[in-house]
């Protein structure tokens, strides 16, 4: 059989995802590999999962945890999340949270809800490259966001219907983005806003890189600033997205969606339909380790982390060529480089293996219209303080015999 004749036209906006493809290559002990933007396995809270996991198939626990169970999600977990949000300026009741399987579940289900093909999403350039993998399923358009920009709400509008749909979102990662590590002051999360109510369209705030903050002060999350503007979270536009995948655990699977009940209602019908809910034994077991190590896990993260992007950037300005340039994050994974505009990163990237045995993600996946050849993304959560510094000193030398 053919299978093409049978596939759906969205079939063909599905790509493999450059970043899955390079995490083979941790298994390759010659590689110093930068690409996987991944939390360190062990800073995982082992200790604390065995003993949640064995609370969860007590006797007393067993029946729930192995059980079908609600869509929304467990409740207790909800409760924890209603919790966390309190501390981050959002006011919300166990009914704006719903339990997803990891944030990128989250992000599928916000694309199929509002993209028909042709409509418009606006993201910015770069951006994470998971969204628009979620989201190309749903034949979308792509638009620049740039915060802060003067293009008018007209403009958008109008290239959007040229294009054969409307705008119908606003995406951003506010904190330490992947792939670029920057962050959006308070101003530019103003001006999205401002953009989407000229618009009438909803903003979804990626933010999975929330707790991993390592300098500077925090800026409230967009949805918490809207709940300023409008006082209820029920009659916000802004759909924040959170993860335990970059602080507890990413192989459990567990996300969250918080925002107004009348979004959330209708992300349970596609919950439902999809796979019914996530596992309960795991969102039973993040409840109880959530509950007893966020805090101070979160803490030995940040200490962690922020030492080795201070040993990477150090190593940056020793070993980069004259020509190239790195962000400077506050948090997060990652630091966005920028070459010279004659380079490619994908080439790099292949004579960078076969020369130097480092590994990174070229960046031009991130960007929508395939631009952004001359850039690449390094992630130092992975790698300890002396393959950090052989890793630069390997990828300065690769970047100057490429130049």
């Amino acid at each position: 059989m053919n299978w093409q004749n049978v596939f759906a036209t969205r079939m063909g906006r599905m790509k493999a995802s450059e970043i899955r493809e390079l995490l083979k290559l941790l298994d390759q002990p010659d590689i110093i590999s930068f690409a996987g933007g991944i939390p360190d396995p062990a800073l995982f809270p082992v200790d604390a999962f065995q003993d949640a996991m064995r609370a969860a198939l007590s006797p007393e626990n067993s029946s729930a945890a192995l059980q079908y169970s609600v869509s929304e999600g467990y409740a207790p977990l909800r409760d924890w999340i209603v919790d966390e949000m309190s501390t981050l300026g959002i006011s919300c009741s166990r009914d704006n949270v719903l339990i997803t399987s990891g944030s990128q579940q989250a992000l599928d289900y916000l694309g199929k809800s509002m993209l028909s093909p042709s409509d418009t999403a606006l993201v910015t350039w770069p951006t994470y490259m998971g969204a628009l993998g979620a989201f190309n399923a749903y034949e979308p358009t792509y638009d620049r966001l740039i915060p802060g920009s003067n293009r008018s709400a007209a403009d958008y509008a109008e290239t959007a219907k040229a294009a054969g749909g409307r705008v119908k979102f606003a995406y951003a990662s506010v904190d330490f983005a992947n792939p670029t590590g920057e962050t959006l002051d308070r101003s530019a999360r103003e001006n999205i806003l401002d953009l989407a109510e000229e618009l009438d369209i909803a903003v979804i705030e990626d933010s999975a890189y929330q707790s991993l903050r390592y300098d500077g002060d925090p800026i409230p999350p967009m949805l918490a600033l809207e709940i300023e503007r409008k006082g209820t979270i029920d009659v916000c536009r802004t759909v924040y997205c959170g993860s335990f995948s970059k602080t507890l655990a990413p192989g459990l699977r567990v996300g969250w969606v918080c925002g107004a009940q009348t979004m959330i209602s209708q992300l349970v019908l596609m919950k439902q339909a999809a796979d019914l809910h996530s596992a309960t034994l795991n969102q039973m077991a993040i409840n109880t380790v959530a509950r007893a190590v966020f805090s101070e896990h979160t803490a030995k993260l940040r200490r962690t982390y922020a030492a080795r992007r201070n040993i990477m950037l150090e190593a940056l300005q020793t070993h980069m060529p004259e020509g190239v340039s790195w962000t400077k994050p506050e948090g997060g994974m990652f630091i966005w480089v920028t070459l010279s505009k004659a380079m490619n990163g994908g080439d790099l990237l292949r004579s960078a293996l076969a020369d130097q045995k480092v590994a990174f993600v070229p960046g031009q996946a991130f960007f929508a219209d395939r631009s952004g050849a001359n850039t690449l993304r390094l992630s130092f959560s992975m790698a300890n303080d002396a393959q950090i510094r052989e890793g630069m000193q390997r990828l300065g030398a690769a970047i100057k015999a490429a130049m």
